[in-house]
């Protein structure tokens, strides 16, 4: 028997039900609406599968936007894709970090990074989206690092800034990184790539008699894993972002120090901090 009572109760029930639906389809929008890393495989002959982010959720053809290239360690290698999501910008965009420019995030088989392999993704990239060709930016970890080295050594009119993490290099003209805005980070106490790499470059960018656009930051007692937080760390993309290959004369910006707090805290916005510390523990053997 209907009552009306009963009746108000199963319209609350609806109108709930219906307020939920409404939530939820809100939610999926959003989340549509959002930007996301897009896996291309195949697509640029002789070269690399990769990650590619646009920071536009909608077109706009006036915006030029800058493109950061992330090279990954040795243990990311292979050819599951999403092994290249445990760290650095997908997992920092995943987790809260805004980088206001387009990303590229190449997966490496196995062995070196071949300079022209990754440049030939970045010709993809500033053919098929407004890229402003004065700010392109290299950086990477370990193997990345050494990465990150050898193509700013081989295109130093083309990359704006470089930071290379816990690497060395392998290219033969080291001296040409004198020209290149870098940014060189390594840990004392790294057991996994000697901080010996990293003294190497510096010495063969200082016998060019003009280390003036280098920084050189040797973190003590600092092991191969927790630099990994550099890739979270908001100081890091305002660095690199600060540097054109049109800036006169090209000097490094000085503006930002690396330092123990600002790395105890580079997750202190994101949450879950145990869970990328856990991660910097594999890392640190990688």
């Amino acid at each position: 028997m209907y009552s009306e009572t009963n009746g108000r109760k199963k319209l609350g029930i609806r109108w709930h039900s219906l307020a939920a639906l409404v939530v939820c389809l809100w939610a999926v929008e959003l989340r549509a609406a959002e930007p996301q890393f897009r896996a291309f495989r195949g697509t640029v002959s002789g070269s690399y599968n990769y990650w590619f982010f646009d920071p536009q959720t909608e077109p706009d053809e006036r915006a030029h936007y800058p493109l950061l290239i992330f090279l990954h360690g040795a243990s990311l290698c292979g050819t599951n894709m999403d092994k290249v999501k445990r760290y650095g910008p997908i997992s920092a965009v995943a987790r809260g970090r805004s980088i206001d420019s387009y990303i590229l995030a190449p997966q490496n088989p196995g062995g070196a990074w071949k300079p022209e392999r990754v440049m030939k993704i970045v010709d993809w990239a500033i053919a098929n989206y407004a890229v402003d060709t004065t700010r392109i930016y290299v950086y990477g970890m370990s193997l990345g690092g050494y990465g990150t080295i050898d193509v700013a050594t081989s295109y130093p009119n083309r990359i704006a800034a470089a930071m290379a993490i816990c690497g060395g290099g392998t290219a033969k003209n080291l001296g040409q990184l004198s020209q290149v805005p870098l940014w060189i980070i390594h840990g004392t106490a790294d057991r996994a790539v000697s901080i010996k790499e990293s003294d190497r470059v510096v010495s063969a960018i200082q016998a060019t008699g003009d280390d003036s656009r280098l920084i050189y930051t040797r973190l003590q007692g600092v092991d191969h894993g927790r630099p990994a937080r550099l890739f979270y760390m908001l100081q890091t993309y305002d660095w690199l972002f600060s540097h054109s290959t049109q800036d006169p004369g090209r000097p490094v910006c000085r503006d930002f120090e690396i330092t123990p707090e600002l790395l105890k805290n580079a997750y202190q916005d994101l949450g879950r901090a145990s869970k990328y510390e856990e991660e910097e523990e594999a890392l640190d053997m990688e």
